[in-house]
């Protein structure tokens, strides 16, 4: 098994309710993933879009991605280069959807502490996260062995096509 996340990312810190509206604006339904991603979080933090450095992580409160049904909420994160997101709670749709698209979607019920440019890492596997810039660390519940290879290999879809190959290999 490959770990998600080996590597930390810079904290973008978002608070409770955040729904699949402001994750993927409808206004942009009808333009390219990449255009509607450029939109993401947009109205609760207009830098997060543009300011985004792949292997990012999210830290959020309850409900994150409550709402519609909307995949597009998990694909523009991980479009703009998202890695992983720390929550206290999901909508479930969001979560599955999250998993789906190779996002690492991680609860931790702890008050996780940092400052917009700190460093963290999670480690699905033992359910832990790092701040790496302070050294304080947090429990989160661990994610299933067969959701992280899922995740590792890019999600739902890459995972069934490495599955498929290696059986017609055969």
């Amino acid at each position: 098994m490959t770990e998600p996340v080996k590597e930390g990312g810079r904290a973008w810190l978002f608070g409770d309710e955040v729904d699949t509206d402001v994750l993927a604006p409808g206004i942009y339904m009808k333009g390219s993933m990449e255009e509607m991603a450029s939109h993401c979080l947009e109205t609760v933090d207009p830098a997060f879009a543009p300011g985004v450095r792949p292997g990012d992580i999210v830290l959020a409160g309850a409900n994150f991605g409550i709402g519609s049904s909307r995949e597009q909420a998990a694909q523009a994160l991980t479009i703009l280069g998202i890695k992983a997101v720390v929550a206290k709670s999901y909508g479930g749709i969001f979560y599955r959807n999250a998993l789906n698209f190779g996002l690492l979607a991680v609860t931790s019920q702890a008050d996780i502490t940092a400052s917009p440019e700190d460093r963290l890492m999670v480690d699905g596997e033992v359910g832990k996260v790092t701040n790496l810039t302070t050294g304080e660390t947090w429990g989160c519940d661990p994610v299933p062995p067969h959701l992280l290879d899922m995740i590792a290999a890019g999600g739902l879809v890459p995972s069934l096509e490495r599955k498929l190959a290696a059986q017609q290999v055969k």
